[in-house]
């Protein structure tokens, strides 16, 4: 099961371990990367990489063999989340910059402790 979408376009980003997607679907621009067949700390290591090259209004789509329960507290006061779980026994994490950000979330905090 293919969970990148076919028109999206692969990107590297600095600092990424895995490969990033962007895309647009219904007018709404999205980043994507896929850390389900990663061992830790690639999942924290992207999502947080991933985060911080958000361009305005984007939102960023982490799909993982869990949801990272480590990485919510590190990054609350400026992103909010919703997961989705998928049919394939994966998750789908959506993250989106709130309006309200502090910009207080420390990027270079990767380590899994949730």
């Amino acid at each position: 099961m293919n969970l990148i979408p076919d028109d999206s376009t692969k990107i590297d980003l600095e600092g990424a371990t895995i490969p990033f997607y962007r895309y647009t679907k219904d007018n709404q621009k999205y980043l994507q990367f896929d850390t389900s067949l990663c061992g830790h700390p690639e999942p924290m290591v992207n999502a947080m990489t991933g985060l911080q090259n958000l361009e305005d209004g984007e939102k960023l789509v982490m799909i993982n063999s869990k949801p990272p329960m480590g990485l919510f507290p590190k990054i609350e006061k400026d992103f909010s989340h919703e997961i989705e779980e998928l049919e394939s026994a994966k998750f789908k994490i959506t993250f989106t910059k709130n309006s309200e950000s502090s910009n207080s979330t420390n990027f270079n905090d990767t380590a899994c402790n949730g």
